[in-house]
C-alpha cells in the first residue's frame, strides 16, 4: 500500500512537472479608470492578451481614480503598471502639483492614444462658450484625477477661478448621473472617444460639446505643451453633427522602475506584436499603433521597453 502511495504521488510530481503546473507566475496588476471611462475595457485587453501570450504572466487589471490616483499606486509600490496622462506623469516627475514631492520611480512603456477634453453640457443650456460656464453648476474632475488637472488648465486660460462657479468633483460615471439628475450643467471629462458614460448620456438627452476657438487654443498651448489641438468628430455622439475643436493630451501606458528588464521587455514585445487583438476591443484602439509608441512619451523610457524599441529601430527619447 506505501508502495503504491509513493508510486502514485511520483507520477503526479512528473504531470506537475511536464503540464508547468509549478512553474513559477510573474504577477502584474494593472491599474485602469472607471468602468465609464477607456482605461477601463484597454486595460482589459492589454492583461487579457500578455496573459495569453506569456505563459509564465499572469496580467490582471482593476479600476482605478484615474492618472493622479494610479500614479501614487506605481510610486508606493502598490501596482506594477498603470495608464496615466502623459500630462500628469510629468508633473508627477517633477514634484509639480497637484503632487506634493518627485515620483521618481515612473517609467514609460507605451504611448497609446489621445485622450480628448469633452466639456459637456445640454444643447437648451445656452452654453456655447468656455466662459459661459461662469456661475453654472459644473463637474471639475475626481480628486486626484488628471481631469482635476486639465481643467484647472482650461480654467486658468480663460480667466476663470473655481470660485466663479458651482463646483463639484465627480467622476466620468457620477458626472453623467449628475445630469440626468438635473443637477449638472457642465461637466467635463478627458477620455478617449467615444466613452462609453457620455454615449449612454447621450442616448436619453441631448447633450452638446463645447468647442475651443483658435485663439483660446493657442493661449492653452503656449502655457501647457502638453496638450495638443484636436477634434471629437461629428457623429462621435448621438446628436452633435459638427467637428468639436478641443484640446487633447496622450494616454501612457507606465510601469514601476524597479521590475526587470526581462519582464517589461517580454511584456512589450507581447504588446506590439499582438496589438491588432488590442484594436478591437475599443474604437480608441485603432490609434494604438507601433509607429506612435513613444509620441508624447513624458518620463524615462524603461530599459526593458527600449530594448525592445531599439531592435525595431526605433529612436527612444532621452530625459536628463
Amino acid at each position: 500500500m506505501k508502495k503504491t502511495v509513493r508510486v502514485t504521488l511520483a507520477l503526479l510530481f512528473v504531470v506537475f512537472i511536464s503540464t508547468g503546473a509549478w512553474a513559477a507566475k510573474t504577477f502584474i496588476s494593472i491599474a485602469t479608470g472607471g468602468t465609464g471611462g477607456t482605461y477601463y475595457p484597454l486595460g482589459g485587453g492589454i492583461a487579457e492578451i500578455v496573459t495569453r501570450k506569456v505563459p509564465d504572466f499572469q496580467v490582471t487589471s482593476e479600476t482605478g481614480n484615474a492618472s493622479a490616483a494610479n500614479i501614487m499606486l506605481i510610486g508606493t509600490r502598490q501596482v506594477e503598471m498603470a495608464l496615466v496622462q502623459n500630462d500628469v506623469a510629468y508633473w508627477a516627475s517633477r514634484g509639480m502639483l497637484p503632487f506634493r514631492e518627485k515620483v521618481e520611480n515612473i517609467r514609460a512603456v507605451a504611448s497609446l492614444y489621445p485622450e480628448h477634453l469633452h466639456c459637456i453640457t445640454l444643447k437648451d443650456s445656452g452654453i456655447t462658450d468656455i466662459k459661459d460656464i461662469r456661475e453654472k453648476r459644473v463637474s471639475v474632475g475626481a480628486p486626484g484625477s488628471g481631469v482635476l488637472g486639465d481643467v484647472g488648465a482650461v480654467l486658468n486660460a480663460a480667466g476663470l477661478k473655481y470660485s466663479d462657479m458651482s463646483t463639484d468633483f465627480l467622476d466620468f460615471n457620477s458626472t453623467t448621473r449628475r445630469f440626468k439628475e438635473g443637477q449638472l450643467d457642465v461637466g467635463f471629462v478627458v477620455a478617449g472617444y467615444p466613452t462609453s458614460s457620455i454615449t449612454d448620456l447621450a442616448a436619453t438627452h441631448d447633450i452638446d460639446l463645447v468647442s475651443f476657438s483658435d485663439d483660446f487654443m493657442a493661449a492653452l498651448l503656449a502655457d501647457h505643451p502638453f496638450f495638443v489641438k484636436d477634434s471629437i468628430p461629428a457623429g462621435t455622439y448621438q446628436g452633435i453633427d459638427r467637428n468639436v475643436q478641443t484640446p487633447a493630451v496622450l494616454a501612457m501606458l507606465v510601469c514601476d522602475a524597479a521590475l526587470p528588464q526581462d519582464v517589461v521587455y517580454r511584456f512589450t514585445r507581447a504588446l506590439w506584436e499582438n496589438v491588432c487583438d488590442l484594436q478591437k476591443v475599443h474604437e480608441k484602439g485603432k490609434y494604438i499603433t507601433l509607429e506612435t509608441a513613444l509620441d508624447g512619451i513624458s518620463v524615462p523610457v524603461h530599459p526593458g521597453a527600449a530594448k525592445f524599441y531599439g531592435e525595431k529601430g526605433i529612436t527612444v527619447p532621452a530625459f536628463k
